[in-house]
């Protein structure tokens, strides 16, 4: 828990420094706070930031200043908020950073360009005037009551409204930000969780805008925003279709990148792809088919973007050209990288480089595909074993891969016992390092960790994706079984000691596994599905889930739930859940907990009264750990049940 840990990665406009918001373990071990530290292309990381309240969000300006936000104190401003965060400056050439622009309901993500600042806040209706005395009104009153007109109410881990995000813009001055002023006065819902940035002038904000339908469903469009006027048009729009992040306009303020993603069906797959279109006309097209980018950078000539996308177990660096639609693979590592960066003259790339058994940290990537680790404000801890990779084939002929951690000592006179982790998503892929999930924790216990991408996983074309939909437990689990099967054929696995565990949709397979075989000791579901027609209408984003499932009451719900298999469960299950959750609601792990103790199957819950769908703070962490390990102990390698201290 007190490694320090990178988490973005920014180049300023001369290409001397980058610039990482870092991690780090508070004093009192109860929480994290973050700083901004520097990393001089050819020198030594130092710190650029300190204050108890942290700080995130770094961008360049321009001239080289370095913008971010924090609930730091200002000292130049009397009873300042400090509950909220506000946006702040530090000059290129040294000095103290000073806060140049607040709201009451905070400021939120931001972009520059030129002098041109526009930033995110969450706003009351009402006056502006006097929307902070409301906000202390309503505090004062007791007052935490919401009442919706529209849907959803929730979103992973927090309660929308009672204000609405809205954008504002500024303009960069000596004393501060001037001239603020409300961009998009009257947004409703489009604005939320809204991806945006602006034109290399400073003059059009390109935004995602959510747009409502009949029957609480949605749609996500793409607009520009003049921000001298505030006025908006719709710039990509397409039925069945939502556009969003990350999105890039290029250096000659000609076009917008960005992801589309096709809106999934009973027979119709969820279909992510880089689109790229003119920001005059919004005509666009996808590029780089079967890749889906998680980050995406132009490069300066405009003729050409440089994403990162899932491909086999990595996340490499692609170049796509425009003029023909050519992708080449720049990273031939077996790395993933994200937080791109490109140099002004276009001969190399930044980026947070990391892996299943590496940490993120800087590196520099050239064109020709040549990588070099820099220095990094966090380095990178050893991990305890090794990593290799096992390949399967599916009953209908599919290749199925995954990572296998092997502890260090496993033999074929030691064999480790197996321990399968299975991903969530289930849109996703085992590529990366993981703060939340640590395989290595376990393979420091004695444990080999197979960690496989089955039906659903990204990173092998849309027929991977396609052959899992509206299938999950059936063929997931087919997958599941066939790689497991091939791991251990080796002799340095013990296939008289196996476990399984997942966390979200790793966990609906957890617990469809338990219902579907005894061949594991012990089974761990975390913030997991259980009674699918009770989750799909209480989850957050109930619209999503039901173009997969149908209607609530329709066939798939009872061919794919996990709790219609709760007579066959054998296996002893320790549940996991937060009660903040609202991707998995509470009420998924209160009712799989019940059903297992009037069943008679042996079981635990481990229970996070102030946890979300992820377990974040360092203690609760420890115990989520120590509970885990104990659990697999007792029932895996036949150790006497023991209490972990931190749950005593």
């Amino acid at each position: 828990m007190a490694i320090p840990r990178v988490h973005s990665l920014k180049l300023s406009p001369d290409d001397s420094r980058l610039v990482s918001v870092v991690q780090t373990l508070n004093p009192d071990g109860k929480s994290y706070g973050t700083a901004l530290w520097a990393i001089p292309l050819g020198g030594e990381p130092y710190r650029l930031t300190r204050s108890a309240k942290g700080e995130t969000a770094a961008e360049f300006t321009g001239t080289g200043d370095l913008l971010f936000t924090s609930s730091r104190p200002d000292p130049t401003v009397k009873d300042a908020d400090e509950e909220v965060a506000a946006l702040w400056l530090l000059p290129a050439g040294g000095g103290e950073a000073r806060r140049i622009a607040a709201r009451p309901g905070g400021v939120g993500a931001f972009r520059t360009a030129g002098d041109t600042v526009v930033f995110a806040s969450d706003v009351l209706d009402g006056e502006e005037a006097d929307e902070a005395e409301r906000r202390k009104a309503r505090k004062d009153a007791g007052i935490s009551a919401i009442l919706h007109e529209g849907y959803p109410v929730r979103y992973w881990d927090h309660d929308l409204g009672p204000g609405r995000t809205r954008l504002f813009a500024g303009r960069l001055g000596p004393d501060g930000l001037e001239d603020v002023r409300d961009l998009t006065p009257d947004p409703g819902e489009a604005l939320r969780d809204a991806a945006f940035t602006l034109t290399p002038d400073g003059r059009t904000v390109i935004s995602t805008w959510r747009i409502p339908l009949s029957h609480a469903e949605q749609r996500v469009e793409l607009v520009a925003i003049d921000v001298e006027s505030g006025e908006r048009r719709t710039l990509a729009s397409e039925e069945g279709h939502d556009f969003g992040g990350p999105l890039a306009v290029s250096p000659d303020g000609t076009k917008i990148a960005c992801v589309r993603e096709r809106h999934a069906a009973l027979d119709r797959s969820v279909r992510i792809e880089l689109w790229i279109g003119d920001l005059a006309t919004g005509e666009g097209r996808t590029y780089a088919p079967d890749l889906f980018p998680s980050d995406v950078v132009w490069a300066p000539d405009s003729a050409a973007v440089h994403i990162a996308a899932d491909h086999q177990g990595r996340r490499p660096v692609f170049r796509v050209t425009l003029e023909d639609g050519e992708v080449t693979r720049l990273t031939a590592d077996d790395a993933s990288y994200l937080a791109l960066n490109v140099s002004a003259d276009g001969g190399s790339l930044y980026a947070l480089r990391s892996g299943v058994a590496l940490a993120p940290g800087p590196a520099r990537i050239g064109l020709d595909g040549a990588i070099a680790d820099l220095p990094s404000p966090a380095p990178r801890p050893e991990t305890p074993g090794t990593l290799t990779e096992v390949t399967a084939t599916a009953d209908d002929g599919v290749t199925i891969r995954g990572w296998l951690v092997l502890p260090e000592g496993a033999s074929a006179a030691d064999p480790a016992p197996l321990l399968l982790w299975i991903h969530g998503g289930p849109v996703a892929s085992w590529n990366d390092w993981q703060w939340r999930w640590q395989a290595w924790i376990m393979a420091s216990h004695g444990y080999a960790v197979l960690m496989p991408d089955p039906a659903l996983s990204t990173g092998y074309g849309q027929g991977m994706i396609d052959r899992g939909w509206g299938d999950w437990g059936p063929r997931t689990m087919a997958d599941l079984e066939a790689i497991v099967d091939a791991a251990l054929t080796r002799d340095d696995l013990d296939a008289g000691r196996t476990a399984a565990m997942g966390g979200s949709f790793g966990g609906y397979m957890a617990n469809w596994v338990a219902g579907h075989t005894d061949r594991y000791r012990a089974i761990v579901t975390h913030a997991s599905l259980w009674h699918l027609d009770q989750f799909a209408g209480t989850t957050d984003a109930a619209m999503y889930w039901q173009r997969e499932f149908g209607p609530a009451g329709s066939e798939r719900y009872s061919e794919l739930s996990p709790h219609l298999a709760l007579d066959k469960i054998t296996t002893p299950m320790l549940v996991i859940h937060g009660d903040k959750d609202y991707r998995v609601p509470i009420g998924e792990g209160l009712r799989l907990w019940w059903d297992l103790r009037r069943s008679g199957v042996e079981s635990k819950f481990l229970y996070f009264p102030d946890e979300n769908h992820w377990i974040l703070k360092p203690g609760n962490v420890v115990a989520w750990y120590e509970s885990v390990l104990a659990f697999l102990a007792h029932h895996v390698l036949g150790e006497e049940w023991k209490r972990p201290e931190s749950v005593a």
